[in-house]
């Protein structure tokens, strides 16, 4: 299973990216899904490394195993999680 959070839609609105980052998060811990695609898209790089900070957070780093970015595709980033 692979959640998907596409940022596009969402790109000016400061508080909705912290929600829906939150969210997805919280999703992928609630259902132990394996991994998640998040589509910051390529633009400026703004939005990426938004998406970056976010989770490097301490409290949100505590709960994936590592980031993966997509050497293919630079407006995509893949977050691995490990479960028991």
């Amino acid at each position: 299973m692979k959640l998907k959070l596409d940022l596009h839609d969402i790109y000016n609105r400061s508080g909705d990216i912290d929600k829906a980052l939150r969210g997805i998060i919280d999703e992928a811990v609630a259902k132990k899904a394996p991994l998640v695609e998040i589509i910051p898209g390529k633009g400026s790089g703004q939005l990426k490394k938004r998406v970056l900070r976010f989770l490097a957070q301490k409290e949100i780093k505590a709960l994936y195993h590592r980031v993966e970015k997509d050497s293919d595709n630079f407006g995509r980033v893949f977050v691995h999680f490990r479960w028991k």
